[in-house]
């Protein structure tokens, strides 16, 4: 049977996928309490439905840090697509071209940046971190402009390395992406303990953020961000935009959900940055309540690899079509026939049943 759901489709990449493998994509951190969470506290948020409005012609297109894409629905940072399919970030970044929407790429990624770029015609972000070396980190900041990303997502939030008991247990030991020159194709042990790896520098501040922000003119992107405080001191550092994120959960257990601190960093933002959205994303109710809160869009993770699995880049496309038809079902809904007509009176908070 074809998939219908997101969940479906993880139920089929369960299946293909290596133990190891599928553990590594859908584990998190420790208790993985924090995995949960994203998902469930999208239920404390209740829409509020409106009729005998005309949405007879709907649109789901908006920008991005000034780019159109079709959908609020952006492909997030993850490293690895080949550990789902052969043909790994290619096939993601057909489908997100096909589908009109952003590829954020890891700094981990299995396929160079400039070769990636030449794959289809659409917007490409570059991920990376606050390196150790300047001098890498300035050459790939070249390299995503000379190319033609769009972006740079600077992810925060990994500066010490996570305890991932999936991946302890599984002795699991993951691939550096290529576009690490010293380091391609080296493998990298599980450390639950000790120094950051793949360049994070642990004594990396704001003015670190700061070089990044200067040293290019694309837009810069701060990920990884969970309180208003750090929401003040990106707007600070001058970012163009921000990503509430606690990285699906794999990096600090017992934190809150995206979207329970969304509010409070669209608050800080005050509409000098941007706020985008990652963690729990699988259905199009949840994007639309993301965008009722304060959210210019969401990015999706795990869904990218469960489509990947599951069928390539005909799976990564379906898992896009079938967000945007839930997103389609909910605004038609709640009658809103445009994304700009989606603001806080969408949603309500949800008493406990």
């Amino acid at each position: 049977m074809d998939p219908v759901n997101i969940f479906d489709f993880e139920a089929i990449a369960r299946e293909r996928l290596p133990k190891e493998e599928y553990d590594y994509i859908a584990g998190g951190a420790t208790d993985e309490l924090s995995v949960e969470r994203n998902r469930r506290a999208f239920e404390s948020w209740a829409l509020r439905p409106r009729v005998m409005r005309d949405v007879s012609r709907l649109d789901l297109s908006t920008t991005v840090l000034g780019t159109k894409v079709a959908l609020p629905v952006l492909i997030a940072p993850c490293g690895g697509h080949k550990k789902a399919h052969p043909e790994g970030e290619f096939a993601t970044f057909r489908a997100a071209a096909s589908r009109g929407t952003v590829f954020a790429v890891s700094a981990n990624s299995s396929t160079s940046f400039q070769d990636l770029a030449q794959a289809a015609s659409g917007a490409l972000w570059v991920q990376l971190y606050p390196f150790r070396d300047k001098e890498m980190l300035t050459e790939w900041l070249q390299r995503a402009k000379r190319a033609g990303y769009k972006a740079v997502c600077v992810t925060l939030d990994s500066q010490w390395p996570p305890k991932r008991e999936r991946n302890i247990r599984n002795n699991y030991k993951r691939i550096r992406g290529v576009n690490y020159p010293a380091f391609a194709g080296s493998a990298v042990a599980p450390r639950p303990g000790g120094r950051a790896g793949e360049g994070s520098d642990p004594a990396a501040t704001w003015e670190d953020l700061q070089w990044i922000k200067a040293a290019t003119d694309l837009p810069v992107v701060a990920k990884g961000i969970m309180t208003g405080e750090d929401v003040e001191a990106c707007v600070a550092a001058g970012v163009d935009a921000v990503i509430v994120s606690n990285h699906g959960g794999r990096h600090l257990d017992n934190t809150l959900a995206t979207i329970e601190v969304l509010p409070e960093a669209v608050a800080a933002a005050k509409g000098r940055v941007e706020v985008l959205l990652d963690g729990g994303i699988r259905r199009g109710a949840d994007v639309v309540k993301a965008i009722a809160l304060g959210a210019r869009a969401v990015f999706i993770g795990r869904p990218l690899f469960w489509g990947l699995a599951a069928d390539g880049e005909r799976g990564v496309a379906r898992v896009l079509d079938i967000l945007k038809e839930e997103i389609e079902i909910t605004m038609a809904k709640c009658g809103r026939p445009i994304i700009a007509d989606i603001d806080a009176s969408v949603v309500v908070k949800a008493p406990r049943l």
